[in-house]
């Protein structure tokens, strides 16, 4: 049997994994096998090589698409998120780490097989940031990627480690070996902020207030903010998601200074965020009732990242500032999704 040459996206029932389903397939360069353990829409489904309903901690499945398919390229996208995964930390250590290692193992195999680098993306998180204070969050202003990685949740931490793993499969592979081996992983990631979708209202992210909240008034609900009014992050439109993750999988290998970068768009502090919604909904009942502990949460991640090293090694730059998200991707696609 020949194996078909394909990219492998796990967790493509996302709003993620259809953004980059439907680029791949505008672009027609490269054949996709889609994994999740929810079934693709029909739409999606017809955009891929292959679709597949299983689970990332399935040995049966991987073996499967091991002897199927010759992988060259995965977005590994699977992943329990932070809230659930405080409900649940054993569960979230065993999808977000076991997983991701079953995948890292796969691509090493995959390598082995067909003799070619599979580069690997992963999102990562500003989780991964731990900072003891208000005033120390303050102070830091924009934060490298070296700096404050002591995160304070089961996902922050599970995100970390995993960054850990694909810079040692990357570079320090079985460095006692007698002879030096290559494991054939070329691990890439992405440290994303608060993700904001226009189209599907995420569940289980402690950002998700930010979408929460103009998907409430696009719709005419009053909404409850789970964090304070002063609470800062940065936050990044969906289709620049979609954008790092590609670009940075473009990017020469010999041009890249590190294997995990921060990208960013725009800071806003959430009484700040209700103001832009506001604007273009001024009906919108907005109020902050804090939840003590989410909001402490939100208080542990930087108020900025500092980007430069993406900027400098693979020419990042985000599409939408603040305004042209809201005025050209935000307010125009929720309201037609809400319109009778």
């Amino acid at each position: 049997m020949v194996r078909k040459p394909v990219t492998l996206i796990t967790g493509a029932s996302g709003e993620v994994g259809f953004g980059l389903i439907e680029r791949f397939a505008e672009r027609g360069d490269s054949d996709i096998v889609a994994l999740d353990l929810n079934e693709l829409p029909d739409e999606h489904r017809a955009m891929c090589a292959g679709a597949i309903t299983g689970d990332i901690l399935d040995q049966n499945l991987l073996e499967r698409l091991i002897s199927e398919y010759e992988i060259h390229a995965i977005y590994h996208l699977a992943a329990l998120l932070s809230t659930r995964s405080e409900f649940t930390p054993d569960t979230a250590h065993r999808v977000n780490v076991e997983g991701t290692l079953n995948l890292i193992r796969l691509a090493h195999e995959q390598a082995r097989w067909h003799g070619n680098p599979v580069r690997f993306l992963f999102p990562s998180s500003i989780a991964v940031y731990g900072l003891p204070d208000l005033a120390t969050k303050r102070r830091a202003g924009r934060i490298r990627e070296s700096e404050w990685n002591l995160p304070t949740t089961m996902y922050g931490c599970n995100k970390c480690y995993c960054e850990q793993l694909g810079r040692y499969y990357s570079e320090h592979f079985r460095q006692l070996s007698a002879e030096a081996t290559s494991s054939g992983v070329d691990f890439r990631s992405v440290r994303f902020p608060g993700l904001i979708s226009a189209v599907t209202i995420p569940s289980g992210g402690t950002s998700d207030y930010a979408a929460e909240m103009i998907h409430a008034a696009a719709r005419g609900e009053a909404y409850e903010c789970f964090v304070g009014e002063e609470a800062r992050i940065p936050f990044m439109v969906m289709p620049d998601g979609i954008k790092a993750l590609l670009q940075l999988a473009e990017a020469p290998v010999e041009c890249l200074s590190q294997r995990v970068y921060n990208v960013t768009s725009f800071s806003l502090s959430a009484g700040e965020l209700r103001e832009y919604v506001r604007k273009a909904f001024p009906n919108a009942e907005i109020c902050f009732k804090p939840d003590g502990k989410r909001a402490a949460i939100i208080d542990t991640w930087p108020a900025d990242v500092d980007d430069t090293l993406a900027t400098r090694d693979w020419e990042w730059r985000p599409d939408f500032d603040v305004k042209r998200a809201f005025d050209e991707y935000l307010v125009p696609t929720i309201s037609r999704q809400y319109q009778v």
